[in-house]
């Protein structure tokens, strides 16, 4: 297993609720309406059903690679890891790849810290995430405490640099609301203490719609 391995996991859940199952109370879950912070892009609500044919070229290799930043040749190893274990599985309806949720779910809050820790560097800019991301803004962050923050010379927010679960995670989160917001989530759970692990586990809960 590899790092990226989450990353395009996340993806495919972000397009499947996007595009397959949407549901728009799940958006008050995610950026706040007041927030800026650090924010690439837009969040993307339709309101139209999309073609089928278009649906399902945003599940290809192609299309995962550009909106991943990782390679086609990655992205489809990344693929056959996520089958063999179950953390993916193919449709029942569409034939599509979909993120074993519950199963994705379980391997962060009781492996991923394990399996891949994160690692803290210097202080410097970059875009905020864990505990200073806008999904968890205002629950744990105190007045004064150092940002977690990936590096990234287009950021705004100065903290203390933290190693993400792929080097070209900004690809991924660039237009993308509910990837970013699992990605600092999972930071959450790989650098924090039992309480900031609950609450990101709780709130992933919520974002990824796996019942208690």
């Amino acid at each position: 297993m590899k790092s990226q391995d989450i990353v395009v996991l996340f993806k495919i859940e972000s397009l499947t609720q996007r595009w397959i199952n949407p549901n728009r109370d799940d958006a008050e879950l995610l950026v706040p309406h007041d927030s800026s912070i650090d924010w690439l892009g837009d969040a993307l609500l339709h309101n139209d059903a999309p073609p089928v044919a278009f649906t399902e070229s945003l599940f290809s290799v192609r299309a995962l690679e550009q909106d991943t930043g990782i390679s086609k040749s990655q992205v489809s190893l990344s693929l056959k890891r996520m089958f063999d274990v179950g953390l993916a599985k193919a449709d029942r309806k569409t034939g599509l790849p979909k993120t074993n949720t519950r199963a994705l779910l379980e391997f962060i809050a009781y492996g991923i810290q394990y399996v891949f820790p994160a690692k803290e560097g210097e202080v410097t800019r970059g875009i905020a995430t864990s505990i200073a991301a806008p999904v968890l803004l205002g629950k744990l962050m105190t007045s004064g405490e150092l940002a977690p923050i990936w590096p990234y010379f287009k950021g705004q927010t100065k903290g203390v640099a933290v190693q993400p679960l792929h080097e070209n995670i900004f690809a991924a989160i660039r237009t993308d609301d509910l990837t970013y917001a699992l990605l600092a989530l999972t930071d959450a759970v790989r650098i924090g203490h039992s309480r900031e692990r609950g609450i990101a586990i709780d709130m992933m809960r919520k974002l990824l719609r796996v019942s208690s």
